[in-house]
């Protein structure tokens, strides 16, 4: 066995592995190790203070420190100790229960109070709450990247407001945008479905085998066990769902996946659109110094942060779609498919914490060619077909689009042939003059605003 970076099977644990090293301390195995017996020592404390009829003897102080340690921080080396035990006994939340139990009987337990370690608990409550907090702070992660890069976007749509570049509807020269207005749409865009992730309602349950409390009534019917689990659901930052069988159904679990999924939608869509702007020149990547482009052509300084980004936004998405539709089915009161699928979830937030960034760092490296925007621009006044035939249906001329039409479709247009047209046109003279007073590159409506406004 390696730990070898390089000799990993995933490229999120080995090319990549700097990068999505955040995600890999909450949704690695050993991540979720240690938050199961945080949850197992958070139960044990809970009932100490909210149980007084089932801990009839007072629990040791040292003991109760030693839970209040687990609950915040398992030691180094809690991962590989509850492994060893699951190699033995050949289940994974149980060892959890072994390994604090041991903890415990260490500080003078009773055997009585190791007996309420995991009490009226099945696996899933330990389960579905430990997953729960390791996403919340994985989005939480997430988020911060993700604000940073519509930070970076919002600037560069500001600082290229008033940037005129020919529109391309169908690949085709259309009505002209500036760049800065193109990187508002996606700075809108983005916030729009960074909402709808941080929206998401995280739940927790905690109630027993299939969801009824019912180890737990048949143990102490005095117990407002509803209460109680709820109130610890809470304590674990959650919102209780009161309504489950022995799995908490995992509808958020897809919300959640369908919310990141959204966010690698848009941001796929940019890719493939900087993709195109360098392919036609309208943006030029920066060369780093010391980098290749190309092992034969010596010249080519490639797109290759947005591509990544691209085909790691696609891995994510398959995963994180196969997710929201797999998670909230399961048979009857509970099958076991959901563990496995469950087990990737750090790898989906992999490999999208890895696009995100390839973006940010492609969108560092771009310029705009100032000189091939305004070429293009000015080699396509036919787009002033639009503003032409506007102006006529305003002044209630009729047939105007019938005119434009038959003038530009499928011609080359120069600004001499426009001009002369205009003349030909029952416009008054200020409106012909205004006419021909337009540019390609100035008629950009309120695109500048729009950007400066984003």
């Amino acid at each position: 066995m390696t730990d070898r970076a390089i000799d990993a099977l995933s490229p999120v644990d080995g090319r990549y592995r700097a990068t999505v090293e955040p995600l890999r301390e909450l949704l690695s195995e050993a991540g979720l190790i240690r938050e199961r017996i945080r949850i197992e020592a958070e139960w044990l404390l809970h009932l100490a203070t909210h149980a007084p009829q089932l801990v009839r003897d007072s629990l040791p102080q040292r003991l109760l420190v030693r839970a209040r340690e687990l609950a915040a921080s398992p030691q180094p080396g809690a991962a590989e100790a509850v492994k060893g035990i699951e190699r033995a006994i050949n289940h994974d939340v149980k060892a959890v229960e072994y390994f604090v139990r041991a903890e415990l009987e260490a500080c003078a337990a009773t055997p009585a109070a190791l007996e309420l370690v995991h009490f009226g608990c099945t696996s899933e409550d330990v389960n579905n709450t430990s997953y729960a907090r390791l996403l919340a702070r994985a989005r939480a992660i997430l988020l911060e990247v993700l604000d940073g890069l519509v930070t970076s976007l919002a600037g560069e749509a500001h600082r290229h407001a008033a940037l005129a570049m020919l529109a391309r509807t169908h690949g085709q020269p259309a009505s002209p945008t500036t760049l800065g207005k193109e990187l508002a749409n996606v700075v809108a865009r983005l916030r729009r479905a960074r909402r709808r992730f941080a929206a998401v309602e995280i739940l927790g349950k905690w109630n027993g085998a299939v969801g009824n409390f019912n180890a737990h009534a048949a143990a102490v019917p005095s117990l407002d066990w509803r209460a109680i689990g709820a109130s610890f659901v809470r304590a674990l930052g959650l919102e209780p769902n009161p309504y489950t069988t022995q799995i908490e159904p995992h509808d958020w679990i897809g919300e959640y996946c369908d919310a990141v999924a959204a966010v690698n939608v848009v941001l796929l869509d940019f890719a493939r659109d900087v993709w195109g702007y360098v392919a036609l020149g309208y943006l030029r990547q920066r060369p780093v110094a010391g980098e290749v482009g190309s092992s034969t052509m010596p010249h080519k300084v490639n797109p290759i942060d947005f591509e990544n980004a691209e085909g790691n936004l696609g891995v994510a998405n398959a995963l994180l779609r196969h997710f929201a539709e797999k998670l909230p089915v399961s048979r009857w009161q509970r099958d076991l498919t959901d563990s496995t699928v469950q087990r990737n979830l750090g790898v989906a937030l992999g490999h999208s914490l890895i696009a995100w960034h390839s973006v940010a760092r492609g969108l560092g490296k771009l310029e705009p060619d100032d000189a091939r925007l305004a070429a293009d621009l000015e080699g396509a006044w036919e787009v002033l077909g639009e503003a032409v035939q506007t102006v006529l249906r305003a002044a209630g001329v009729p047939g105007g689009y019938e005119r434009l039409k038959t003038f530009t479709r499928g011609r080359a247009i120069d600004a001499a042939a426009l001009a002369r047209f205009v003349e030909s046109l029952p416009l008054p003279e200020e409106e012909r003059a205004r006419l021909r007073r337009l540019r390609p590159r100035d008629y950009i409506g309120l695109a500048a605003v729009l950007a400066a406004e984003v």
